[in-house]
């Protein structure tokens, strides 16, 4: 190896580690890689930010704001708003969420789709008496199975499509991956509907009813004990934790705190006093009457500054916190700061784990679900801002339809523009941007905020350190490798090695970085093989798509994790099995649709 070669390893070893390691953000660390990459040298200084210029990050953005505006059109919930009569039987219920979010995924950004049927999801499980634990993970999976049948699906079939036009001249087309995606989509929802969600393990549907959204409750919450409190002089043992008729409640004290003290654990002996700070799990409809009926003072992350919304319009919404929130790594002070002290944090439920720490020294983490109080009128603002799904019922606007017509239009000219090659389709939906603004479907300020802007950056900065890689001779130099590791192996044992290896490296870290670092090396492997580069690019495409085995392969795992009260060790369960009927059925129609 030249010392070049050294060099760009090194760095893509040690991003490849941080991405995995997850403790900075991708972003910051694909920036760091080819800020590296620039000062050794590897990478021209002129070219450095070439890539954000580049088509495939301006597709992907386009593809975000659309899918914002096919949000706001409630194309999506028009859909979905049809389908409550299908939910009867927990077959029919997961069927039928899984089949919208798998074709919804296919046409919009799936982490979009997932975000509209989020609450549609727990207000049908709400309705039916059922976990959210039996249908979440069914909608995450189901949103990785749609993006994988079109171009504009999901971020690796863009980057994919034009690495290859950088390769060949010609890029994939909008539904070249359709014959490829579609039957996975199929037989991968069938899958989860009649099979995959009985792995899912029984104590997550018998513990997280669709009532108590959470394996442990519940919500983190405190409550001031007021002098005039039944409470005061009573002792834990002696506390009444029953409804009004007898039977124990969800509502369990955990620790109490004096008012500038931590929380502590206490026997049941303690003696409850005057202006004592209880720390408790609930969930929310229980603690309100555990509240009521002891005349307890719920506490928020607030100050005595807190601007108090009008009481007729106050509300109590929950919400989830985004992968790239700028909650992350923030506690209570950072929603004051950001919401003028107009918004509480009241609760915190993570994960399904159980949470004992005080709501003030608590740091946020992606998948957290925080129980916010404010004004109605601007609340969803303030969740946009701090980079929050709602899980809120969502009431169904259905006099919308000539807006859903209207976007639906749009999107479907734009895709039109771009298959018969009057324009690229970049331009189609940079045009398709513009008629949306026009029609009032989209805000100019709408158009910055729903960009996501970690990965646009992470596939701008990562594009010339992929590139870095082939001038240096890495990528061949590996694929020369690989190619004499498995000489005698017939091709299809090679594509399936180059899909297994994609799928598990997308399990750890970001599937665009995943699709930059492997499809540059499947070109490398065809070229070594004299054979077509194609299906070695699909390879890396399917594979980069199938983050099944871990909550922080993809974002839509993660969002799932904390409403669905899942563990980490749950998703592989399901997912495995699932991996393997894909790597089962997909090589063989790779190889029939794009031939050697």
């Amino acid at each position: 190896m030249t010392t070049e070669q050294i060099l760009i390893s090194a760095i893509l070893g040690l991003a490849m580690l941080m991405f995995g390691w997850g403790r900075w953000r991708y972003d910051l660390v694909a920036m760091s890689a080819l800020i590296a990459c620039v000062l050794l040298g590897l990478v021209e200084t002129d070219k450095a930010f070439l890539g954000f210029g580049h088509p495939a990050v301006i597709t992907v953005a386009a593809v975000l704001i659309i899918s914002s505006a096919l949000k706001n059109a409630g194309v999506v919930d028009e859909i979905a708003s049809r389908i409550s009569h299908l939910t009867e039987t927990p077959i029919m219920h997961i069927a039928a969420l899984t089949a919208v979010i798998t074709v919804a995924s296919a046409f919009m950004n799936n982490v979009g789709a997932l975000a509209l049927l989020l609450p549609i999801a727990l207000s049908t499980c709400d309705e039916r008496n059922r976990s959210p634990a039996l249908i979440l993970m069914p909608l995450a999976f189901g949103s990785l199975l749609g993006g994988m049948m079109t171009l504009i699906g999901t971020p690796p079939n863009i980057i994919v499509a034009s690495i290859r036009a950088d390769h060949t001249g010609e890029a994939f087309g909008m539904f070249s991956f359709t014959p490829v995606g579609l039957p996975i989509a199929i037989i991968g929802g069938l899958f989860i509907t009649f099979i995959g969600w009985r792995l899912i393990p029984r104590e997550r549907m018998q513990n997280n009813t669709a009532n108590k959204l959470f394996e442990v409750g519940q919500y983190l919450t405190e409550a001031k004990v007021p002098k005039d409190s039944p409470l005061v002089g009573k002792t834990l043992g002696e506390t009444d934790l029953g409804d009004a008729d007898g039977e124990r409640t969800g509502v369990e004290i955990i620790g109490v705190a004096g008012k500038r003290r931590f929380a502590r654990a206490v026997r049941a002996s303690y003696v409850i006093a005057e202006e004592d700070i209880l720390i408790m799990r609930a969930a929310p409809d229980e603690l309100r009457e555990f509240l009521e009926k002891h005349s307890l003072e719920l506490l928020s992350s607030a100050t005595p500054a807190f601007v108090q919304p009008d009481p007729d319009n106050e509300v109590m919404v929950e919400g989830v916190v985004k992968n790239v929130s700028p909650l992350i790594e923030q506690g209570v002070d950072f929603i004051r700061a950001e919401t003028g002290r107009t918004v509480a944090l009241v609760g915190l439920a993570r994960n399904g784990r159980s949470v004992t720490q005080r709501l003030r020294q608590q740091i946020f983490r992606a998948g957290d679900v925080l129980l916010l109080k404010g004004d109605a009128e601007s609340i969803d603002e303030h969740f946009r801002k701090l980079g929050m799904w709602p899980l809120a019922k969502r009431p169904i606007d259905l006099n919308r339809t000539k807006r859903v017509l209207t976007a639906s239009a749009i999107f479907a000219a734009a895709i039109g523009l771009g298959i018969i090659g009057v324009t690229s389709l970049t331009t189609a939906f940079l045009l398709a941007i513009m008629a949306y603004v026009l029609f009032g479907i989209l805000s100019p300020r709408q158009i910055y905020d729903d960009i996501d802007w970690p990965v646009i950056v992470l596939l701008a900065a990562m594009i010339p350190v992929g590139n870095a890689l082939t001038t240096t001779g890495t990528t061949q130099l590996v694929a020369d490798s690989l190619i004499q590791w498995t000489s005698g192996f017939p091709i299809p044992v090679v594509l399936t090695l180059l899909l297994v290896v994609t799928m598990l490296l997308s399990d750890v870290i970001n599937n665009a970085a995943t699709a930059l670092v492997m499809a540059p090396l499947g070109i490398a492997m065809a070229t070594a093989l004299n054979v077509n580069a194609d299906p070695f690019l699909m390879c890396v495409a399917v594979g980069a798509s199938c983050a099944f085995l871990t909550p922080i392969g993809h974002q839509c795992n993660t969002l799932v994790m904390g409403p669905g009260g899942y563990k980490f060790n749950d998703y592989w369960r399901m997912g495995l099995p699932l991996e393997i009927i894909i790597v089962a059925i997909s090589v063989p129609l790779i190889l029939f649709f794009w031939p050697l």
